[in-house]
C-alpha cells in the first residue's frame, strides 16, 4: 500500500530554516532588474517580487541589494543603505505578510570592482566618474576586464567600515519586516574577489592562503549574524569554482561551507562563475548540481541547487537522490511564474 508520506513529494516537503517553516523547496532566486532609481524599489518592484509572493514559491530572494552607495553594481541597482530604500523594501515585506504564504528574503551585497557600471540596456560596460560614476574599491587593484580601471584596494581600516555597511544594511532589513538574509558571496562581487586568488592578491590576514581569503565572508557573516535576529535565518550565495585554472574550487568551497556551518549558517546557495570573462562555463541542464552535492555531504545546513533546473521532475530526482535540499529557480519563473502550481499538478 501506498503512504501518506510516499504520496507527498520532495519538492513540496515543508523545511525549517530557523523559526520559519518554509511550505515547499521551491525558492526564487535573486534577479537584477535595474529598475530601482536611487536604489528605491517602487511599482515595478511591488510587482516583480509581488506576482512571485503569490506564486507558490516558499521563499523569495530579492535582486542583489547593495550596502553602500559606492557598493552599486549600477545607480539603478536595488539598495538598502537609506531611509526611503528602507521604506520601500518595508512596502514589499508588508504585502508579503499579507498575501503569501512564503517569505522574503534580501540578498546583500557589495560589487567591489564591479561597481560603477552601465546599466546593460545602456550598453552596459564602466561607467567613468566623468559621466555619474564613482570609485570602485577590491581586494586588490585587479581590473574587471579591458576598459575598467583598477580598483582602489582597501586598507584594513576600510575593510572594517565595508563590514559595516552589511551590518547597517541588516539592521534596515530587519526593521523593514524581511525575514531572510542573504549574503551574496557568489558571481564576481565583493565577498567573492576575497576568495578567490585570481583576484585577491593581499598579503595580510584577510589575503594569502585559502583560510586568510574566505576571512572576510567568515566576518561578515558573523557580524551580521550579531544584529540579525536570532530566531531568522541568514544564507549565502557562494560561486562553487571560478571556472578558470588557478582560480577559487569546489574544495575551497567545501572548506567556507564547512566554516560557515560550524557558525550557525542557516543555508548555503551554490552556483558558479561570474568572476572573470577568461571563465570557460560548461552549460547545460543542472550543470552546477554536483557543486550542491560536494557541498550536501560535508554540511548540516540545508543547501540550495541552481542553474537550468527547469523540469519539475528533475527538480524532484535532486531532492530525491539527496543531492540539494532546496531548488531555486530564475529563468524558469521568469518564463512561468505559476511553475510552483504546474509542477505541484505534475
Amino acid at each position: 500500500p501506498i503512504t501518506e508520506r510516499q504520496m507527498i513529494s520532495k519538492l513540496f516537503e515543508p523545511i525549517n530554516l530557523r523559526s520559519l517553516e518554509l511550505s515547499n523547496r521551491v525558492v526564487v532566486a535573486p534577479m537584477t532588474q535595474f529598475s530601482a532609481p536611487d536604489g528605491v524599489a517602487g511599482d515595478w518592484h511591488l510587482m516583480h517580487l509581488g506576482q512571485y509572493a503569490v506564486s507558490g514559491a516558499s521563499l523569495v530572494l530579492t535582486e542583489s541589494t547593495y550596502v553602500a552607495p559606492e557598493a552599486r553594481n549600477a545607480k539603478s541597482c536595488l539598495s538598502l543603505y537609506s531611509d526611503a530604500q528602507e521604506a520601500a523594501i518595508a512596502r514589499i515585506a508588508k504585502f508579503f505578510d499579507g498575501h503569501s504564504t512564503g517569505y522574503l528574503g534580501v540578498q546583500l551585497c557589495h560589487a567591489g570592482r564591479k561597481a560603477s557600471a552601465r546599466e546593460p540596456y545602456k550598453g552596459g560596460g564602466h561607467l567613468p566618474i566623468a559621466d555619474g560614476g564613482y570609485e570602485a574599491v577590491a581586494p586588490s587593484a585587479v581590473p574587471l576586464s579591458e576598459g575598467w580601471p583598477a580598483p582602489k584596494p582597501l586598507a584594513a581600516a576600510a575593510v572594517s567600515d565595508v563590514i559595516q555597511n552589511f551590518v547597517d544594511a541588516a539592521r534596515r532589513a530587519a526593521r523593514a519586516g524581511v525575514k531572510v538574509i542573504e549574503l551574496h558571496g557568489a558571481h564576481g562581487y565583493l565577498i567573492h574577489q576575497f576568495l578567490s586568488p585570481l583576484t585577491n592578491r593581499r598579503n595580510d590576514e584577510y589575503g594569502g592562503n585559502s583560510v586568510n581569503r574566505m576571512r572576510f565572508a567568515i566576518d561578515v557573516y558573523e557580524a551580521v549574524r550579531s544584529v540579525w535576529p536570532s530566531e531568522l535565518p541568514i544564507g549565502i550565495r557562494v560561486s562553487a569554482t571560478d571556472w578558470i585554472d588557478g582560480g577559487w574550487s569546489v574544495e575551497e568551497t567545501v572548506e567556507l561551507a564547512r566554516m560557515l556551518d560550524s557558525r550557525g549558517c542557516d543555508y548555503i546557495h551554490v552556483s558558479s562563475g561570474g568572476l572573470s570573462p577568461a571563465q570557460k562555463i560548461k552549460v547545460g541542464q543542472g550543470y552546477q548540481v554536483s557543486f550542491a552535492e560536494a557541498v550536501k555531504a560535508a554540511v548540516e545546513m540545508p543547501v540550495i541547487a541552481v542553474g537550468q533546473i527547469n523540469d519539475p521532475s528533475y527538480a524532484e530526482k535532486i531532492l530525491f537522490d539527496g543531492q540539494a535540499d532546496m531548488i531555486a529557480l530564475a529563468r524558469p519563473v521568469i518564463y512561468n511564474p505559476k511553475w510552483v502550481w504546474h509542477a505541484a499538478e505534475q
